[in-house]
């Protein structure tokens, strides 16, 4: 009788800021791992996530939205899509049913010349209205090489099971890539920072929250307690008022909302100690982008 083959592969999730990939990759993997807003642009790293069964390794990553850059942070975030396109074994391209190739022809036109699988994700079909399925799926398999295409719903769970199925069929017989027990590349670090971010792009509106950085000065992780010392880096002193807000409200606010989350993603009671910095033009500086870990 012979052993069912193992298989491992790559599958990086690509769209247009907005398409709901976070949510989705937080589905696909059972894990709250990228964070979420409202707003588009929320995403600015290569986020892994691994999906772990005795006979396969699914290795997802979420990547930023695809965007026009305006400054070098967005250069950065366009490299890590562009590295998704080269180690991909399936790429599952993110659409919804408003979203037009608008500003990312270049990106199709390398998506069609990979030779990678595409699943063609159409996201948020419970707001679909009559026969808006049909001419999204129209549009979008005329622009791109399409393997299959899946409709579905993140936020109502509509059809997940279907995109690891076609995943699975597509994906070449190979040992793991990483251990079985690991959930994802980034460090808890990382997490941390995202989880503070997040909440700043929840609290406030307009240039705030893609004015800001979180950087993680400390991190003691202790038997009972874990310590966390942050800070905020705003672009300019003008921020840095609207960010503490009156007698210290608005930060105070942030500092409870995200110690609650970081309390429920890392299991154990936090200490987080918040503060504010300027850092002027941070995200048009190649030097200042690189310490904050924009290295692509």
């Amino acid at each position: 009788m012979n052993p069912i083959p193992h298989k491992a592969g790559f599958v990086n999730i690509i769209g247009k800021p907005n398409v709901g990939k976070s949510t989705l990759m937080n589905v696909l993997i059972g894990e709250r791992l990228s964070i979420i807003s409202s707003k588009a642009q929320t995403t600015r790293h290569r986020i892994m996530g691994i999906v772990n069964e005795e006979n396969y390794q699914v290795v997802f990553s979420d990547t930023p939205g695809m965007l026009k850059p305006k400054y070098e942070l967005h250069k950065s975030m366009m490299g890590f899509v562009s590295m998704s396109l080269e180690d991909a074994d399936v790429i599952l391209f993110v659409t919804d049913l408003f979203e037009t190739d608008s500003e990312i022809e270049d990106v199709l036109e390398r998506i069609n010349q990979s030779g990678v699988p595409v699943l063609l994700v159409i996201n948020k079909i419970d707001l679909s209205k009559e026969n808006q399925l049909e001419d999204v799926t129209a549009y979008w398999t005329s622009r791109l090489k399409v393997h299959t295409v899946i409709p579905i719903s993140a936020q109502e769970l509509f059809n997940i099971e279907r995109i690891m199925q076609e995943i699975l069929d597509i994906l070449p017989e190979h040992p793991p890539f990483y251990d079985k027990e690991e959930l994802t590349d980034k460090t808890e670090r990382f997490f941390a920072s995202e989880i503070i971010r997040e909440k700043i792009f929840v609290n406030y509106k307009k240039e705030i929250p893609y004015s800001t950085e979180v950087s993680i000065e400390d991190f003691y992780d202790e038997p009972d307690i874990l310590k966390i010392r942050a800070v905020i880096y705003v672009e300019r002193k003008s921020q840095k008022g609207i960010l503490i807000g009156d007698g210290g409200k608005a930060i105070k606010r942030i500092g409870i909302q995200a110690r609650e989350a970081l309390e429920a993603f890392f299991g154990k009671k936090v200490f987080l100690d918040t503060h504010v910095k300027v850092e002027e033009d941070w995200r048009k500086n190649k030097n200042k982008l690189k310490r904050f870990g924009y290295d692509q």
